[in-house]
């Protein structure tokens, strides 16, 4: 919002108005646990654990020969994302006891922070550079990949921006282009790292929410158009961009350069066939498909347990995505909006990360570094994917 948007009463500005909101809610972050355990979604929780466990055997199974060769020990993942599953438990309890009406009143600190956050990555000594991408924040022993953060900033905020500015966003289109010059802002600062991957599930969301939250339409296909209009000259202006789309057009043409990682990812599928090779058993994994236990776990699994664990793990999906909206429009129903738009911004953001890396690992997709959350190897997707699904929960 402009600071020029001031409050007729004091004449602040209503940017500074929520920021001073913010710094209140940060004392008010206390005692908030009241019994919220014992109404908490027992599916929910099923489902998000079940898709976990997945994770952990398949990231074990998908790391064992990089795990050799690169610390000599076959658990070495395994003891790690352990220990990321170990931290996003105690997230999530302390994320349980915050009511939704805290988070709403951080919005604006949160995505102040994370946009901090994807700055000060640019600053030699504390980005961390892998294969070109400067995407992970150095603390001590610890990489910090800060757009992940991001992406739940920006649903809180806009969570919050819907609730303040339903009605304006419904009749006029500044209100509803406020918001998005700010979140195209942050994602033209992740494309820098480079992340294009992480862009496109931001913008997605964003849009996706503020369709649901009842932007006309004219002004919503404008945008979107004009969103994908920028996205594929962006494609065409990069040479590397352009050889992973021309790889993924036609992979075997050059399957050891620009398609190596798509015709890897489906041999490994063409060879799990309907039930897999069995667990442990894939030949792709050993140095053939490169990410294995991170953008290519999927294809893994696919090799291993076949067109039938691949499609299990999709349903899973599909009803860990269906229950967090229908919290949502529970929540909608009995006028608690922020939650409503926090539920439905949630579900989005994992819908359209998960579509993507399953889309990437099947080629229907061009190949981008998205993780699948809750899935592949990573302690900030794990992390921050638990925390989104633990404000569901409080939900």
């Amino acid at each position: 919002m402009p600071l020029t948007d001031l409050t007729p009463a004091t004449g602040e500005s209503r940017f500074a108005g929520e920021m001073r909101d913010s710094f209140l809610a940060l004392n008010e972050l206390r005692g908030g646990g009241d019994g919220v355990m014992s109404r908490i979604d027992p599916l929910l929780v099923a489902v998000m654990v079940t898709i976990v466990a997945v994770g952990l055997v398949m990231v074990t199974s998908a790391s064992v020969a990089i795990a050799e060769r690169q610390s000599g020990g076959p658990t070495f993942y395994l003891l790690r994302q352990l220990a990321y599953c170990g931290a996003a438990l105690v997230v999530v309890a302390l994320v349980l006891r915050v009511p939704s009406t805290i988070w709403q009143r951080l919005g604006p600190l949160l995505l102040l922070f994370s946009l901090f956050l994807l700055l000060i990555l640019f600053i030699p000594g504390l980005g961390r550079t892998v294969n070109g991408s400067t995407r992970w924040l150095m603390l001590g022993s610890i990489n910090f990949q800060a757009s992940e953060l991001t992406k739940l900033a920006v649903v809180i905020y806009l969570a919050g921006y819907l609730v303040r500015r339903q009605r304006e966003v419904r009749r006029h289109m500044k209100y509803f282009l406020r918001p998005m010059f700010l979140i195209t802002f942050i994602g033209l600062i992740i494309l820098v790292e480079p992340d294009f991957g992480a862009m496109v599930v931001i913008l997605s969301t964003a849009m996706g929410m503020m369709f649901i939250g009842g932007v006309r339409l004219l002004h919503f296909l404008s945008l979107a158009l004009l969103a994908m209009g920028g996205a594929l000259l962006l494609a065409i202006s990069n040479p590397y961009r352009m050889s992973r789309i021309s790889g993924f057009l036609d992979p075997w043409q050059d399957p050891f350069n620009s398609g190596f990682q798509l015709t890897q990812a489906l041999i490994a599928f063409g060879r799990g066939e309907w039930f897999g090779v069995g667990l442990g058993n894939s030949v792709q994994k050993l140095f053939y498909l490169p990410e294995a236990h991170t953008d290519f776990v999927y294809a893994v699994m696919a090799e291993e347990l076949g067109m039938v664990g691949a499609v299990v793990l999709i349903l899973l999906f599909v009803v860990l995505i269906q229950r967090i909206f229908r919290i949502g429009r529970q929540a909608e129903i009995r006028g608690e909006l922020f939650s409503a738009y926090s539920c439905y911004g949630i579900a989005i953001w994992l819908a359209v990360q998960a579509f993507v890396n399953m889309g990437v690992n099947m080629g229907l997709l061009p190949t981008k570094g998205l993780t699948l959350p809750l899935v592949s190897y990573g302690g900030s997707s794990m992390v921050i994917s638990c925390m989104a699904l633990a404000i569901v929960l409080r939900i």
